[in-house]
């Protein structure tokens, strides 16, 4: 279609309602969508469609095939884009990331342009200008046309050059031990091929979902890992006299100390990545070839989760959503790092998040900025610790305070003193399961009958890999395994991801929860007074009703969203 069709194209035919008649969305999550829709428009226009992807109830094809059907625009994926990109003047590839555009096709004249949003009046007039040619829109999916642009213009192509441009600029790097010159390195640091693969590094980190940056310095190499979904895969392996350059970039960066290379360093980083505000918690720590570097991305654009997006089963989210409208009481949401805790949170304080409630919280780092909530941010060196704002929390009249995480006997005493003074408390333990967070504040040395009489409930979760959709087939587990799991049927059919682009050959693309959730009851809070085990706190809230976390995760194989091997990765024998 051309630009001028477009800009002439009847839009009464709204996107939610063509979602509703091709039955892809409820009324129900139609609603939630243009609730949050409302709300992010407030700071900046988000389009309807992302957010109904983002918050995982259409996938990018659904809202494709919506988007084409709503505009008559014939739609691309990746793999029906051309190799190369035809030669021509075009504007920043900066621009193209910002306004999710990219050319793919000259022919007669007519320069062919694949773009997320058509009907984007200035970034079509901007293509008019920069070619006089005639355009011909088509419609592709935002990650179809970054990884377009990565082909076309981006880091593949420009890591090598800007290798090659910093080989030609090494000279005798050995010979004058540029890693024991803290001037020199400051000047490495400072130039543009080592700025460039820095920013490129994070880029690509950032447009590749990745969670965590690992910067690893070996033998004879400086390894560069992302982790995504959960899982490290390894990116670059950049030469090893490249190492004291990158490394002190880093530094430079995060405002940390280049000269002091033997002690521990955290900082922190903000940069705006395509379009979006990111945060960089930067962590430095010695070893015997150098400093490690890892990288955690807090990407403050992400759309704040509902808690019906979590993976929660049907059951338990019911449970859950009667938990946090209690008026009073603790409630712990527990996990190992990377299980998903703190979006939990988010998401449990966005659902009951009023006018009538002043919410409070102490945070480190605070990953999501939620309207109506009063968030604070840690700052130890200052003395504002957990335990120190809590304190002081309780003298603002909140309603609801959430605590990041109780780290220490003197945060737990607080967090429990206001939960039994008449406020909600929202906190995270790091334990395996939810029976273990009432034994580790036991543990702590909190009295048994202040724990029995202040916590509500405790959810434990870990993070499954979601089986990637493009590739997904059915699979033949091992017979073994099948044999000792006793929730799984004879007949039911198992799936896994054989691997493609979509997936970068994982098998796997995003991830869902399970979900452990104990409810206390009296007979519950006497053994906690007593001082039971976890083991016997664990059957008893089994016979109440309680699914273990390995049994939640037998039902997302049975539905066919994740692998039996996920599952056994990330829960225990017993659970």
């Amino acid at each position: 279609m051309s630009h001028e069709a477009v800009k002439k194209i009847n839009k009464s035919g709204l996107l939610g309602g063509i979602l509703l008649d091709l039955k892809l969305i409820t009324t129900e999550k139609l609603e939630i969508a243009l609730k949050e829709q409302a709300s992010l428009n407030k700071t900046g226009h988000r389009r309807l469609g992302d957010i109904l992807v983002n918050l995982g109830f259409i996938s990018e094809e659904d809202m494709l095939r919506a988007l084409s059907s709503q505009l008559g625009l014939k739609s691309l994926s990746f793999s029906e884009f051309p190799k190369t990109v035809p030669s021509g003047h075009y504007p920043t590839v900066k621009f193209m990331k910002q306004y999710k555009f990219v050319p793919i096709g000259l022919e007669d004249g007519v320069l062919k342009i694949a773009v997320s949003d058509p009907l984007n009046e200035y970034v079509m007039d901007t293509l008019q200008f920069f070619s006089d040619k005639s355009l011909e829109i088509f419609l592709s999916s935002e990650k179809d046309i970054m990884e377009a642009i990565e082909q076309y213009f981006g880091s593949n192509v420009q890591m090598t050059s800007i290798m090659e441009g910093m080989r030609e600029e090494e000279t005798e790097t050995d010979e004058i031990e540029l890693q024991e010159d803290v001037h020199h390195l400051r000047d490495m640091a400072f130039e543009a091929p080592v700025v460039k693969l820095v920013n490129m590094l994070i880029t690509r980190a950032v447009e590749s979902r990745a969670s965590d940056i690992h910067i690893e310095p070996f033998e004879n190499s400086l390894k560069v890992r992302y982790r995504i979904d959960g899982a490290l895969t390894q990116i670059e392996s950049l030469p090893k006299r490249l190492q004291p350059a990158v490394i002190s970039r880093v530094k430079i960066m995060s405002r940390l100390n280049i000269a002091e290379r033997r002690l521990p360093q955290d900082g922190r980083i903000k940069l705006r990545v395509s379009g979006r505000d990111i945060d960089l918690r930067v962590s430095t720590i010695p070893t015997i070839y150098g400093e490690s570097i890892v990288m955690r991305i807090l990407d403050r654009g992400t759309t704040l989760v509902v808690l019906e997006y979590l993976g929660f089963p049907d059951k338990t989210l019911e449970k859950y959503k009667k938990l946090i409208t209690t008026p009073y009481g603790m409630i712990l949401v527990t996990g190992p790092t990377g299980s998903g805790k703190t979006t939990t949170l988010y998401a449990s304080l966005n659902n009951i998040n009023s006018d009538e409630k002043k919410i409070i919280t102490v945070e480190d780092p605070i990953e999501y900025q939620i309207e109506g909530i009063n968030q604070i941010q840690v700052k130890p060196q200052i003395g504002l610790t957990f335990a120190n704002g809590l304190r002081h929390i309780v003298r603002q009249d909140p309603d609801i305070i959430m605590v990041g995480e109780i780290r220490d006997i003197e945060t737990a005493e607080i967090s429990i003193h206001s939960a039994l003074t008449g406020h909600l408390v929202f906190s995270t333990l790091h334990t395996n399961d939810a029976p273990g967070a009432v034994t580790r504040l036991l543990d702590m040395g909190i009295e048994g009958f202040l724990v029995s009489s202040s916590i509500m409930g405790v959810l434990a979760q870990r993070l499954v890999r979601v089986i990637c959709l493009k590739c997904k087939a059915p699979h033949t587990p091992q017979q073994s395994i099948v044999d000792k799991i006793e929730s799984l049927p004879d007949n039911f059919t198992a799936y896994r991801g054989t691997g493609c682009e979509e997936c970068r050959g994982t098998g796997y693309r995003g991830r869902t929860g399970i979900f452990e959730l104990m409810i206390l009851d009296g007979e519950m809070r006497r053994l906690i007074i007593e001082r039971a085990n976890a083991d016997i706190i664990r059957q008893k809230a089994v016979e109440k009703g309680m699914q273990v976390l390995r049994d939640s995760g037998w039902e997302k194989v049975k539905e066919g969203v994740t692998t039996i091997e996920e599952v056994l990765r990330v829960s225990q024998e017993g659970m």
